[in-house]
């Protein structure tokens, strides 16, 4: 079971400051469109990226109902590895690579139309395909519905909190700016083994040092997966797999730590949940992550939002 947030200092202050970034909300400047294999069921799936108004946020339109799902942490639901959020019986599942795209691209409102499946389509396992259509097309200045500007706003962490489960653990420290920390463990997989990867998170480090970095499995737990009806449109094409036995199936890699870098690419996708009508979603502060995982980087986020 999952600890609840827990203050380290044991203060009762708000857990978030809301400042002004000098920065107006930004938007898409023309429509991006991708289809791809879905990573769970393996279908076929198409989404459409659209501008939005100032104050709309990023927002899924999804399901036989066309349901609007605003990509916030009130609509994440537990479920298996990946981030999925639903609404009013519709859902829309694997949404960290995208969502983690557009936070760095600073898409602060952003409507995502999804066709075919319940899924955003996985691409090459990475953000590298989303950032580089965001950087194509560029962004604009958003319009509110009353034709004015609003300002974009930035979360800062007031003091020292963490979650945890069993040796797993997400601590947010205070910091005038956002730096990730992230431990992974994989003993029993020597080629992948014990990893950490350490870095300020600003646009050009995530541009060339995390979007890149594609999902990864390991290949004695496959058809486990398979067999549970998960990862059915997985394959070589679009993520590294390592066996414990022989090693990577299918190098190079991308980089050394890629899978640690990975993890910190769904961090980034699983916090910008925390985003407010167009704010930013990425905390400033220095969170760092050990053996955690999408279920953890949203009980961390919920968390904060609740206590704020």
């Amino acid at each position: 079971m999952l600890s609840s947030c827990s203050r380290v200092l044991g203060s009762r202050s708000p857990f978030l400051s809301w400042k002004p970034t000098g920065k107006l909300q930004q938007t898409l400047a023309s429509e991006i469109i991708r289809a791809g294999v879905a990573l769970h069921s393996g279908k076929t799936v198409t989404a459409c990226l659209l501008p939005a108004a100032a104050g709309e946020g990023r927002y899924f339109v999804a399901g036989d109902h066309r349901t609007t799902i605003a990509a916030a942490i009130g609509n994440a639901v537990e479920s298996p590895l990946c981030t999925t959020l639903s609404r009013a019986g519709a859902r829309v599942r694997t949404v960290e690579h995208l969502l983690s795209a557009l936070e760095a691209c600073g898409v602060d409102n952003c409507r995502i139309e999804i066709d075919g499946g319940d899924e955003v389509p996985l691409l090459d396992g990475s953000a590298k395909e989303w950032v580089e259509a965001i950087q194509q097309v560029g962004l604009c200045v958003a319009e509110a519905s009353d034709g004015n500007y609003m300002d974009k706003l930035a979360p800062f962490l007031n003091e020292p909190i963490y979650v945890s489960k069993n040796d797993a653990f997400i601590f947010g420290l205070p910091s005038p700016e956002t730096r990730v920390t992230y431990g992974i463990d994989f003993s029993k997989v020597p080629s992948i083994g014990c990893q950490w990867f350490s870095s300020l998170m600003d646009a050009s480090v995530y541009f060339k040092e995390i979007a890149p970095a594609r999902t990864f499995c390991v290949y004695e737990e496959v058809e486990k997966m398979r067999s549970a009806g998960l990862i059915q449109g997985g394959s070589a094409e679009n993520a590294i797999v390592c066996s414990a036995t022989i090693g990577w199936l299918n190098p190079p890699l991308r980089y050394h730590d890629e899978p640690c870098r990975h993890k910190v690419l769904d961090l980034v996708g699983d916090f910008s949940l925390l985003a407010q009508n167009g704010s930013q979603g990425l905390v400033n502060a220095h969170i760092i992550a050990y053996k955690a995982g999408h279920t953890l980087h949203s009980e961390f986020v919920r968390c904060i939002s609740k206590n704020s």
